[in-house]
């Protein structure tokens, strides 16, 4: 796991990770590369980065459903995240993301999302993210969604 500086003063999360994509009839076992990230400056969020084809294909989704996913079963429509065991009996957070294109169910490492887990909550604690939100360029974005903005 690394960090990197945006344009606020806390560090951006990351974790590269590999992925075992489920649900294959054949009972193949497949692995796609993926990345997790925070920024501090989109305090509710996470992505995750599936690099799938010639681009990674991105996935944002609210940061307490990893929190939440590493314990219980949590999520509904897009995106679902519970804990598991895989076949060998280690603990791994299940994704499974829903599109219009398809759908799309993997596991990871608990220890790994935990790790980066842990890293999200020591950047911006649990309660903590309003005071992260860059108001000025949410409201820019709310005046100017086509990305014109009035200064020059």
């Amino acid at each position: 796991m690394h960090s990197h500086h945006n344009s606020s003063t806390l560090d951006v999360v990351e974790a590269h990770l590999t992925m075992e994509r489920l649900g294959f009839p054949d009972g193949e076992r497949r692995w796609i590369a993926v990345s997790l990230s925070y920024d501090p400056a989109d305090p509710w969020a996470v992505a995750l980065d599936l690099y799938v084809g010639p681009a990674a294909v991105r996935w944002t989704f609210g940061r307490e459903l990893l929190v939440g996913g590493l314990h219980e079963p949590v999520g509904e429509g897009d995106v679902m995240v519970s804990p598991s065991l895989d076949d060998a009996g280690r603990a791994v957070v299940v994704i499974e993301l829903r599109s219009p294109d398809g759908s799309l169910v993997g596991m990871l490492p608990a220890r790994e999302v935990g790790a980066f887990v842990r890293g999200v909550l020591d950047t911006v604690p649990a309660g903590a993210e309003t005071a992260h939100l860059d108001v000025d360029a949410l409201v820019d974005l709310m005046l100017h969604p086509d990305g014109q903005h009035g200064r020059s």
